[in-house]
């Protein structure tokens, strides 16, 4: 089966070669979408062996997710997936537990999670805001998962057919945990290690980005506007 990673990306010029070149190791392509950036993100990302595209405008994670999607899809003819951050929190060697569970069809999206095996070196503040996601995410969605807003996973070809995101910025995690369960889509859980850096975590989600977000969700899914 193809695997492709799909790695959006702004101003990550300096850390999105490495996140090229770790990504490369486990899959058969990675594509990288540069979402306008003001550096050469996309330049080292193409040195690094990547596919790039890129927004003329900023349109956010989620908008570069679902363009890095669809040429993995229709160009690449990716038979699966993967979602996988430009700033080096991820790590490459997870990639293949995330995808196994769809190479022996018991699953059509994996979701990685911090919550599960090793814990992250996560500061409580930022542990809480996700907990208060899952609770969230229960309730609006009916998906019961241990991770919400972690943008490590894997899509099968089949359910990245069905699920467009349309909620352009960060909200689209929790768009996407909405849609598996509108699609009827099978899902599991596979423990992911993040590694957090001061850097990473000044550029991170803070309390007011997550109302932003649950603004943006509770307006695309009741008043899609």
């Amino acid at each position: 089966m193809k695997t492709v990673a799909v790695i959006p990306a702004y101003n990550e010029q300096g850390r999105i070669g490495a996140a090229v070149a770790d990504a490369a190791l486990f899959c058969d392509a990675v594509v990288v979408v540069d979402d306008c950036s003001k550096d050469a993100s996309g330049v080292e990302a193409q040195e690094a062996g990547a596919f790039v595209l890129r927004h003329e405008i900023n349109r956010g994670q989620g908008a570069a997710l679902q363009t890095g999607t669809d040429y993995a899809l229709h160009a690449l003819h990716a038979d699966i997936i993967v979602h996988f951050d430009a700033d080096g929190q991820m790590q490459g060697k997870d990639i293949p537990e995330m995808v196994k569970p769809i190479e022996n069809d018991e699953a059509d999206i994996v979701l990685g999670s911090r919550f599960l095996g090793e814990k992250a070196n996560m500061p409580l503040s930022r542990r809480l805001i996700l907990k208060a996601g899952i609770i969230f995410t229960m309730v609006l969605s009916g998906i019961r998962v241990s991770d919400t807003h972690n943008g490590f996973r894997a899509l099968s070809r089949k359910a990245a057919e069905v699920m467009r995101i349309t909620l352009d910025r960060m909200a689209h995690a929790s768009e996407i945990l909405d849609l598996i369960k509108v699609r009827d889509l099978r899902y599991a859980e596979v423990p992911v290690k993040i590694h957090y850096s001061e850097e990473t975590l000044e550029k991170g989600q803070s309390s007011l980005g997550a109302l932003t977000i649950v603004k943006d969700i509770l307006k695309g899914k009741f008043f899609d506007l």
